[in-house]
């Protein structure tokens, strides 16, 4: 006989879980959705207006520009050109940049051996406003000058335009007063100055005083400027008629 054994049903109802310690719980909140800005346009940058030449006058505009090119034909066939094919080829770069633009071109004809810049020679050639204006400028000849005129540089004395026939020493005797203007110099102050490293006998000061004398004779009408000081020396006085022109660097005697 067979035995049947009946197994146990589940039950329908299913177990109730068990807890779970969830802990502190931080609660989600909710994101928003980001705010779209309201569409604005794109600014657009201002049209800025070329800036004016200050070179040209009021009322006026440029209408083109002329460029001035020193070459003559020895110098080009030496380049392996010609006159004509640099022209063409300025021509040629100027239609490519601009191909609206108008073009001419002028020859500057000079006499052979003419000499002077090669750019100068075609800006006069061709009549050049400031190149005519500065050869004018060069060939006005100099006003004539008046009074006393003390030139350091080229150690002359001019009066009224004629040169003073001063001696190396008697410009010397004056250039050591005038770098010492509003100065009174004692005579012992200007044996040292002038005669320490000379090879001739030193003079006194009554030697000085003959020197003096001499320079202030050939000083004519403008003897005045070199002035004694009784019981000290001598002093240069400046007034409105007398003019020192100096190198462009000091004398060494200045210090």
């Amino acid at each position: 006989m067979s035995l049947t054994i009946a197994q146990p049903r589940p039950s329908l109802r299913s177990a109730a879980p068990a807890p779970i310690d969830l802990g502190t719980v931080t609660p989600i909140r909710p994101r928003r959705a980001p705010v779209q800005p309201e569409h604005t346009e794109a600014p657009t940058s201002p049209v800025v207006a070329p800036q004016r030449n200050r070179s040209l006058p009021e009322g006026t505009e440029a209408r083109g520009f002329a460029l001035y090119v020193g070459l003559d034909e020895e110098k080009a066939a030496a380049a392996g050109t010609t006159l004509a094919a640099v022209v063409e080829q300025l021509k040629a770069l100027t239609a490519q940049l601009v191909p609206a633009a108008e073009t001419y071109a002028a020859v500057a004809v000079a006499a052979e051996h003419s000499g002077g810049r090669d750019v100068d020679v075609v800006r006069l050639a061709l009549q050049d406003r400031s190149a005519v204006a500065a050869r004018k400028q060069a060939e006005k000849p100099e006003p004539e000058e008046t009074g006393v005129v003390i030139d350091i540089s080229r150690k002359r004395v001019t009066l009224d335009g004629e040169t003073a026939p001063l001696t190396y020493k008697e410009f010397e005797l004056l250039q050591f007063l005038v770098l010492r203007e509003g100065q009174t110099v004692d005579r012992s102050a200007i044996i040292d100055g002038l005669w320490s490293d000379d090879e001739d006998e030193t003079p006194n000061e009554r030697t000085i005083d003959v020197h003096v004398r001499r320079l202030r004779s050939k000083l004519g009408a403008f003897e005045e400027i070199v002035r004694t000081v009784r019981g000290v020396g001598y002093r240069f006085d400046r007034h409105a008629d007398v003019a020192v022109r100096y190198a462009s660097t000091p004398s060494p005697d200045l210090f």
